[in-house]
This record gives C-alpha cells, sequence and structure tokens, in this order.
C-alpha cells in the first residue's frame, strides 16, 4: 500500500485550518493538506516521496509540551506537533502529524471569542428591550426574534424561528406583514395591526441594505399601543368627536347643541359663548374683538343661530375686501343708471338682502371714514338709501361687527369715528387667541382631523408627541391656522399616525437650517474653496445621520452614489 487513501477523510483533512501530513514508518512523506502547502510554501507535487526531517531539519529538535504534544520552531514560527497513529501492523505503520501555529492559533481563537462576546451582547440587547424585535432577510425569513415580540404580537418565539413571515401571516388579525411592504417600497413603514386579543400594536419595519443598495434584512419593531389607541378612538376618530368633547371635556349641556358646532374647553371661550348666548335675543349691537383666524365670524353665527332671527339670512360682509369706492353700493345697493357701470336694473344692497336676519360687518375697522358717516346713520335709522335714490327704505337688520384693530386707539389718531364706536360697542365680545386658551387645541385639531378625514377619505390619527407639538405652538394664525395645519397633515402625510415630521413648520424649518449653516460657514475667514469645501463636508455629514446608506444619502442630495462615496473619502467620513 502507496499510501493512505482519503476519499473518505480527504475533505476532513483538507478543510482543517492546521497543516496535515501523512508518513510512512521510514519518515517519507506520503500526504499532505492544502493547509501544510500553504503554511509552509511547499507544494505537494515537490516533497511527496521526500524524507520529513529532510524537508523540515527543525523536527530534529523537538520539545516536549505535554504528554503526546511538542514544541518546535519553523522559520521563525512556533508550531505545536500532534502525532497521531493511522495503522499500524506488518505491512503499514503510518503516521499523521498535524502542524498548529501557535501564534495564529491563539489570534483565530481571540478573534472568534471577541464575536462571540459581541454576538452574545447584542443578543443580551435585543432581548432586553421592552419593545418586541423581529429581524428577517429580504424575502421575509425570519433571522431573529426576542422574546418581548412573542408577548406583543402574541405569537410563540417557537412557532416563528427559522419561519417565513407568510408562514404567520392569517386573514383576520394579520393580513400583510410589513416585512413585504418594506420589501417593496424599499422604504421604513408603519402600520397598526390588532393581535388575537384584540390589543391595538405598531409595528414599524426598516429596510438594511448592503453596499449596492439592495435589502439585506428588515427589522421590525412591535410596540403595545392599546392605551393610545383607545384614547385616539375616544377623541379623535369616533364619529360622535363633537358630541363626546362636549360631554367629557366641558358643559356643553348648558348650550344649545344643535346650535353651536363650536368647540370650546377653556374657560375663556365658554365665558365668551355665553356672554355671546345671552345677548343673542337681544336686538343691540354686538362688537366682536380679537385676532386675526380666532373664529369672530363663527361667533357671529353662533349668535344669529341662538336668536329669534335664526331662520332668517346670516350675510357676512368682510369690509376690508371691498373697494372703498364701491362699500356703499355693495351694502345699500343702487338704482338704474346710478353710475356708470350700474346694472340697468339696478341692484338690491346687502344690508337689504338680509332682510329679517343678521348683517356681520367683519373688519369694520378698514372702513374709510365717509362711509363710516353713512353707517352710523343706518346704525341709528335702521333706514338704507340706495345710490341714486330720492326715498330711504326700512331695513329690519341684527348688525354684528368685528375687528381685529384697536379700534379706541384708531379714534385716537382720527382714523375711526368716536360715535360710530360707541354705536357698534354696545356689547363687547372678545375672543381670546388660541395661544392663551390651549385647552381648546385638542379639541379643535381633533374636529377638523375627523372633518379632513371624510372630506379626503383618510383614517389619520393624532400621536401624543404632535399634540405635544400642537400644544408648545404660538398660533400667529390661531385657529384658521390650525386648520389649516391639519388639513396640510391629512393630505400631505404618508403616516397613519401623524408623526412630528408632518408638521409644516417642521418641513419648512429645514430651509432654515440651511440658511443657518450657510451663514455660520460664510462668518468664517474662509477662501471660496474652503468655504465650498466646508459645506460640502457638513451636508455630508448632516445626510449621514438621517440616511442608512451612501445610497440613501445620493438619493437625498441627488447626486450619483459614487459621487457620495468618493467625496466621504475625500473628507474621511467614516
Amino acid at each position: 500500500m502507496d499510501r493512505i487513501d482519503f476519499t473518505e477523510m480527504g475533505k476532513r483533512i483538507n478543510s482543517a485550518f492546521s497543516g496535515f501530513a501523512i508518513i510512512d514508518e521510514d519518515g517519507i512523506i506520503r500526504n499532505i493538506n492544502s493547509s501544510f502547502e500553504r503554511n509552509f510554501a511547499l507544494p505537494a507535487s515537490a516533497i511527496i516521496g521526500q524524507p520529513l526531517d529532510i524537508i523540515l531539519p527543525e523536527l530534529k529538535k523537538l520539545k516536549q509540551v505535554t504528554d503526546g504534544v511538542f514544541e518546535t520552531e519553523i522559520e521563525g514560527q512556533c508550531y505545536y506537533l500532534i502525532p497521531t497513529e493511522l495503522c499500524s501492523g506488518e505491512n503499514c505503520h503510518w503516521m499523521g502529524l498535524s502542524f498548529i501555529n501557535v501564534a495564529l492559533s491563539g489570534e483565530l481563537a481571540a478573534k472568534l471569542k471577541d464575536e462571540r462576546n459581541i454576538n452574545s451582547e447584542l443578543e443580551e440587547i435585543l432581548e432586553g428591550s421592552f419593545d418586541g424585535i423581529l429581524v428577517t432577510d429580504r424575502d421575509g425569513k425570519i433571522l431573529f426574534v426576542n422574546s418581548s415580540y412573542e408577548r406583543v404580537a402574541e405569537i410563540k418565539k417557537s412557532d416563528m424561528e427559522g419561519k417565513s413571515m407568510r408562514d404567520l401571516m392569517n386573514p383576520v388579525w394579520m393580513p400583510n406583514s410589513v416585512a413585504y411592504v418594506v420589501a417593496e417600497q424599499k422604504t421604513a413603514v408603519s402600520k397598526r395591526q390588532i393581535v388575537k386579543s384584540g390589543r391595538h400594536i405598531m409595528v414599524t419595519g426598516k429596510p438594511i441594505f448592503d453596499r449596492t443598495g439592495e435589502i439585506k434584512k428588515i427589522v421590525i419593531n412591535a410596540r403595545d399601543i392599546t392605551e393610545i389607541y383607545d384614547l385616539s378612538e375616544e377623541l379623535q376618530k369616533s364619529k360622535e368627536t363633537e358630541k363626546l368633547y362636549m360631554e367629557r371635556l366641558s358643559d356643553f349641556s348648558q348650550m344649545n347643541k344643535k346650535a353651536s358646532p363650536i368647540l370650546a374647553v377653556s374657560k375663556e371661550m365658554k365665558s365668551a359663548l355665553s356672554l355671546a348666548e345671552k345677548v343673542a335675543n337681544f336686538q343691540a349691537t354686538v362688537l366682536i374683538l380679537g385676532e386675526s383666524g380666532v373664529g369672530k365670524e363663527e361667533v357671529a353665527k353662533f349668535i344669529h343661530k341662538n336668536s329669534m332671527r335664526k331662520d332668517k339670512p346670516f350675510i357676512a360682509i368682510n369690509c376690508g375686501a371691498i373697494p372703498d369706492n364701491l362699500l356703499e353700493s355693495e351694502l345699500f345697493g343702487y338704482e338704474k343708471g346710478a353710475f356708470t357701470g350700474a346694472m340697468n336694473t339696478g341692484k338690491v344692497g346687502l344690508l337689504e338682502a338680509a332682510e329679517g336676519g343678521t348683517v356681520f360687518l367683519d373688519e369694520i375697522g378698514e372702513t374709510p371714514l365717509d362711509f363710516q358717516v353713512k353707517l352710523l346713520r343706518f346704525l341709528e335709522s335702521k333706514e338704507v338709501r340706495r345710490v341714486g335714490a330720492n326715498h330711504s327704505k326700512s331695513v329690519d337688520v341684527r348688525v354684528v361687527a368685528a375687528t381685529n384693530r384697536d379700534l379706541e386707539e384708531m379714534i385716537e389718531e382720527g382714523s375711526f369715528r368716536r360715535d360710530l364706536f360707541y354705536r357698534v360697542n354696545v356689547v363687547q365680545i372678545e375672543v381670546p387667541p388660541l395661544r392663551k386658551r390651549k385647552e381648546d387645541i385638542v379639541p379643535l385639531a381633533s374636529f377638523f382631523l375627523q372633518k379632513f378625514n371624510q372630506k379626503y377619505g383618510q383614517e389619520k390619527l393624532l400621536t401624543l408627541e404632535v399634540v405635544n407639538e400642537l400644544e408648545k405652538h404660538q398660533w400667529v394664525g390661531n385657529v384658521r391656522e390650525l386648520k389649516n395645519v391639519i388639513e396640510n397633515m391629512v393630505i400631505v402625510s404618508n403616516n397613519e399616525y401623524l408623526q412630528t415630521e408632518d408638521l409644516p413648520w417642521t418641513v419648512k424649518g429645514k430651509p432654515a437650517q440651511k440658511r443657518r449653516l450657510i451663514d455660520e460657514i460664510s462668518e468664517q475667514d474662509l477662501t471660496l474653496a474652503e468655504a465650498t469645501a466646508e459645506l460640502e463636508k457638513q451636508i455630508l455629514l448632516r445626510a449621514k445621520e438621517t440616511c442608512g446608506s451612501t445610497r440613501e444619502m445620493a438619493i437625498k442630495l441627488n447626486v450619483n452614489q459614487s459621487t457620495i462615496v468618493r467625496k466621504m473619502q475625500k473628507y474621511n467620513i467614516g
């Protein structure tokens, strides 16, 4: 027999990390593995059939370390030599020799130990998370799942490990998996799901990309939001949102629910509405004061709807929107041929058209002095005379005026008549700005959210973080601004649960941040080339903070991925 047959054991020997040689009873090399060739740079074809002590003369100086283990130095490297008897008999006395590089083995062992420690620590961290964490590959195969996911998703860990998310899908409580939505859209996705017990959970999936921009893993986070969802259902999604606020957040039972669409929780707003309700059936002129957008017209409508005139017209007139030279003809009307361009039939004025009802004169402080005289005459006589007419006509209307200006200051300046002020200011109602009645923000936001969800066919919901931001905002535009903000988020946001980044001022703040960055750099004593380089570096650093890969950065900054990689190398951005 010339050599040992490697057919059965060849794969194991050749895959070994250590060098391995087989010698016969005369010390002649009969076979070696690939590690032996690599370690000693000796090809098998050149040494098989040669005496081992000639090929490796260092073996003549062996030092025994322990039973069956010897030590030698070959080309400056320390090796452990472990002999193993392969066959023994009259016709065969062959031996196997393992050559273990002490330095490489120790280094490998240390690396393996470090990797095991890191993996162990990472697993401990993930396992310690209160939120459920599940990791899949790009095809949805489950790679890791922690115990919290079992609790949150109500699926046994043993039923998930080694399986695909498709195996867990159920037409009743999990018709689709976030993992597949993430894989399809290649972006982070949040979805609300209902588990077997009926609890609500928020499941968020985020893709992890490889260097080519392809998804290699998907990390899924699951959190119990039952309490938050219940609160949202109560305050925001219920079809009886207005009724709930009336019953649970205020004492609206004292008001005519059918007549008032105004949500008032704050003491200040309820006080204003209480006064408005009190004066509703008196014919006295009312002056409503308040900043732009606080809802002065809604208060005027409230007065009208709670009065005996509620079945008659309510006509709102924005005095500031009508040119000065047209105010008289618009409010009082005109006769046929009264002036150039007049209709042949003449025209009924807005005051006359409101017969029996209420006229709301918004922005009365914007009217010119000459018209104020005519308006005062009407308020005192309740008669209108059309432009071009010879006779006056009695009109039965209730007048409610409003302004966001300081009329008393205007009187001192001479831009508003004192006698007109006394005439319209019989009863004064001040509507406080939204920033001074923060209790009304959430009810109003919920009301508008319900309204715009219905209008645009959406099911958006507020989150606690967004509510906090709404309450901190200054609301320069008051209720009108809040209404526009909610409508904007319902239309623009891709999130089912509205996030703080969906707020318009957060989006609008980004150009301002860029402007500040440019200003900071321009204030430094830099050359144009240095300033350009610094700006590029800062933009790359900020993009890296929010992007998971150079591919995402390239998309965000609208350049090629190769450009991102090259510039990051240029500025030593790891």
